[in-house]
C-alpha cells in the first residue's frame, strides 16, 4: 500500500500542501511544533477516521478557517483510489464528512479503505497506562480489519450510553426496560468479546515470537485478554451466557452505583514477563521492549489481513529508544512498502535501509525533493 499524493487545506498549521511522498521510508525532520506530526495525523485520519491525538476535532482546522480537508490518492493491490475527509466547524465543535473517490460515504464504509499502523509516544504507556489505552489499540486494529466489528462497537457504545442514562433516571426501577438494555449488551457485547479474543490470541503469539527473538529468551512475554466478566470461552454463545449471568448477578450493584459495571467497555489486556506483571515488576526498558513487540505484532496482523503491507506511521518514537531496540523493531517491520517517520534529528532514526529525508519548517516542506510542493 502506497500513498501517491497527499493534499491538505487549512489542516493544523498547513494552509495548503500537495505532497508526493517517496516509496520506502520517508523521514520528516524538523524542530518541534513545525508540522511533522501533522502530516502523520492527516494520514492516520484517512485510515482510522479520527485523530490519534486531538482532544477536539475542531483543533484539526487551521486557526480562523471555517473548514479543513485531507485528501490522498493511494495505490493498493486493487488499484488506485482516493480517500478524503472534510472537517467543518459546527458551533463549539466540528463535523466530519468522509469521501471515497469523490463520493460521500459513511464512516463505517470509509474504514478499511486505507490500512495503517501507527506508533506514537502515547503508545509507550501501553503497559503502565489505563485500560482504555489497551482497548483503543484493539478497537483501532479490529475496526480497520473488520467493518462489522466497527458497526458492533458503535452500536454497543450507543446502547451503553442509553443504559447508563437509564440507571441515572427516575425510571431505573423498571426491570423490563433494564432487561431490554441488558439483552442488547449481551447480544452485541458477545460479538465484540469473541472478535477480541480471536485477535488477541494471534497478537499474543506474534508478540511473544518477536520479543523472544530480541531478548534471547530472557523472560517470556505473555499478552492475555482479560474480558469483563473474566472467562476464557471463545464462542459467541458461551460468551453470551457468561455476560448474561454477570449482568444478573451485578444488577443490584449497578442500580446502587447507577453505572454499568460489566461488559466490553471494561475489558483489558494483561501483560506479563516471565509470569510476573510487567507494569509492576518490569524495568522501563523491559516495558518498552514489550510495547515494541506488541506493535510489531499489530503490524504483522494488519499485513496478513490486508494481503499487503499497511502504511507505517511512526511519530517521534524512535528517538525514545536506544539503538538496540530501534534496530530490532525496524528489522521486524522491514517488509513495509511505505513508512512515514518523524524525528527532530536524522540521527534519531539512523535507518539501515533506503530512505528519503524531508525537512519541515513552519508548515512548509522546505528542503523537500522537487516533486513535493507546499504553499
Amino acid at each position: 500500500m502506497r500513498v501517491e499524493s497527499l493534499e491538505l487545506a487549512n489542516f493544523r498549521n498547513y494552509a495548503a500542501l500537495r505532497f508526493e511522498p517517496p516509496e520506502g521510508a520517508c523521514i520528516l525532520v524538523g524542530r518541534n511544533a513545525q508540522g511533522k506530526s501533522n502530516v502523520l495525523e492527516a494520514l492516520a485520519l484517512l485510515a482510522l477516521g479520527k485523530s490519534f491525538r486531538a482532544v477536539r476535532e475542531s483543533d484539526l482546522i487551521r486557526l480562523d478557517a471555517p473548514a479543513a480537508s485531507v485528501t490522498a490518492r493511494v495505490r493498493t493491490r486493487a488499484g488506485s483510489a482516493t480517500a478524503g475527509c472534510v472537517i467543518t466547524r459546527a458551533g463549539e465543535g466540528a463535523r466530519k464528512r468522509f469521501l471515497r473517490d469523490g463520493r460521500s460515504v459513511s464512516y463505517g464504509n470509509f474504514l478499511g479503505g486505507i490500512m495503517a499502523v501507527t506508533f506514537v509516544p502515547a503508545d509507550l504507556a501501553l503497559v503502565t497506562g489505563p485500560a482504555s489505552l489497551r482497548r483503543r489499540l484493539l478497537n483501532a486494529a479490529l475496526s480497520q480489519i473488520d467493518r462489522g466489528y466497527y458497526r458492533d462497537l458503535a452500536a454497543y457504545a450507543k446502547v451503553l450510553a442509553q443504559k447508563n442514562a437509564f440507571l441515572k433516571s427516575p425510571d431505573a426501577g423498571d426491570r423490563a426496560l433494564l432487561a431490554t438494555y441488558n439483552a442488547q449488551v449481551v447480544d452485541i457485547g458477545a460479538r465484540l468479546v469473541s472478535a477480541r479474543m480471536a485477535y488477541v490470541r494471534r497478537l499474543a503469539h506474534d508478540a511473544r515470537v518477536a520479543h523472544a527473538r530480541w531478548v534471547n529468551g530472557a523472560g517470556e512475554l505473555e499478552v492475555t485478554y482479560a474480558p469483563s466478566p473474566f472467562q476464557d470461552a471463545e464462542t459467541t454463545d458461551a460468551v453470551s451466557a457468561c455476560l448474561a449471568g454477570a449482568l444478573e448477578q451485578l444488577a443490584p450493584a449497578e442500580a446502587a452505583r447507577r453505572v454499568s459495571l460489566v461488559g466490553p467497555h471494561r475489558d483489558d489486556l494483561a501483560l506479563s514477563l516471565g509470569g510476573r506483571p510487567l507494569a509492576r515488576y518490569g524495568s522501563q526498558g523491559q516495558q518498552r521492549t514489550a510495547v515494541l513487540a506488541i506493535k510489531a505484532a499489530e503490524y504483522a496482523l494488519a499485513h496478513a489481513a490486508a494481503g499487503e503491507a499497511p502504511l507505517l506511521l511512526l511519530d517521534d518514537v524512535l528517538s525514545e529508544l536506544d539503538e538496540e531496540r530501534r534496530t530490532a523493531f525496524l528489522s521486524s517491520i522491514a517488509g513495509f512498502e511505505q513508512a512515514f517517520i518523524t524525528a527532530t534529528h536524522v540521527s534519531d532514526v539512523a535507518l539501515g535501509m533506503p530512505h528519503r529525508v524531508i525537512r519541515v519548517s513552519a508548515g512548509r516542506l522546505v528542503d523537500a525533493p522537487a516533486h513535493a510542493i507546499s504553499a
